[in-house]
C-alpha cells in the first residue's frame, strides 16, 4: 500500500548478504510446473550499468542505482537439461515464451516486495521490451533467453507521493466480466482527469483530453507497431518464432 517508484538513490551499496536474501525471496515465487524458466542478471559495476543505459534511453536511474536486475524468460537452461537427460524439449514456440515471461515477472514482483520490506526502493523499466535486442547483445544472452523487465534497487534518496490508482470497482469484476458503459467510463476516470497533474499534462501537450496524451504523445500507435515488430523479430531470433508468422 506504500509502494512508489524510486528513481533517485543514495550511493550506499547493497550488501551481498541482503541482496542474496532478496533474490532468494524472489525465487520463492510461483512458477509453472516448478520449471523455473527464468534467469536474473545482476549488474552492479559502473561499466555494466553504463553499457545497459542506452537500451533504457539513458535514464539516470540505470546508472544511479546500486543494483540493476534484468529478469529474463529463459528456456535455455531447461532445454539443455532436457537434452542431457535424453528428453526432447518442445519449447520453441510463443506459448513457451509467454510461460517463461510470466515466471520471470512473478519473480520480479517478489523481489520488489522483498526489497521494499527491507527499506529499499525499486523502479520497473518498461524499456526492456522496447530494446530487448540491445540488452541481449549487452548481456550476452544466448538463444532461448529474452529479457522481459528490468528493476533498479537501492536506498531511496527521494520520497515522491503515492501515484494515483483507479478505484477498485474499476478493475475488479465478480463472477463474470461486466463491460463498461459510457457512464461507467466517465465515473471511473473523473477523479484522474480532474487532478491538477494530469490537467497540466493536457495543457503542456496542447491536447483536448488526457486520453489524447496517451494515444498521441506517450504511447503512439506508430511507436507501438515499431517496437512490436522489433520484439517479434527478437523472439524469432532467440528461438521462440514458431507460430508468430
Amino acid at each position: 500500500m506504500s509502494h512508489r517508484s524510486i528513481r533517485k538513490y543514495m550511493s550506499k551499496p547493497i550488501g551481498n548478504e541482503l541482496l542474496n536474501e532478496i533474490l532468494e525471496a524472489g525465487c520463492r515465487a510461483s512458477t509453472t510446473g516448478n520449471m523455473q524458466v527464468y534467469s536474473i542478471v545482476v549488474t552492479t559495476s559502473d561499466q555494466g550499468k553504463a553499457a545497459l543505459a542506452p537500451a533504457h534511453f539513458n535514464q539516470p536511474s540505470i546508472t544511479g542505482a546500486p543494483v540493476v536486475l534484468t529478469f529474463c524468460a529463459d528456456f535455455n537452461r531447461f532445454n539443455k537439461w532436457c537434452h542431457a537427460r535424453n528428453a526432447e524439449p518442445g519449447y520453441d514456440n510463443f506459448l513457451s515464451f509467454f510461460t517463461a515471461a510470466i515466471d520471470a515477472l512473478l519473480v520480479a514482483q517478489n523481489v520488489c516486495v522483498a526489497s521494499e520490506a527491507k527499506g529499499l526502493g525499486i523502479c520497473y523499466f518498461g524499456t526492456t521490451t522496447y530494446n530487448a535486442g540491445k540488452i541481449i547483445e549487452t548481456l550476452k544472452l544466448p538463444k532461448g533467453v529474452v529479457p522481459v523487465t528490468t528493476v533498479t534497487i537501492g536506498y531511496p534518496d527521494e520520497s515522491p507521493p503515492l501515484t494515483d490508482r483507479l478505484p477498485l470497482n474499476a478493475v475488479v469484476h465478480y463472477e463474470a466480466y461486466e463491460d463498461y458503459s459510457a457512464a461507467d467510463i466517465d465515473r471511473i476516470y473523473r477523479e484522474k482527469e480532474s487532478m491538477e497533474l494530469y490537467q497540466s499534462f493536457v495543457k503542456e501537450n496542447n491536447k483536448e483530453t488526457l486520453a489524447q496524451v496517451f494515444t498521441d504523445v506517450r504511447y503512439k500507435k506508430a511507436d507501438n507497431e515499431h517496437f512490436s515488430k522489433m520484439l517479434v523479430d527478437v523472439l524469432k531470433a532467440q528461438g521462440f518464432g514458431f507460430g508468430l508468422d
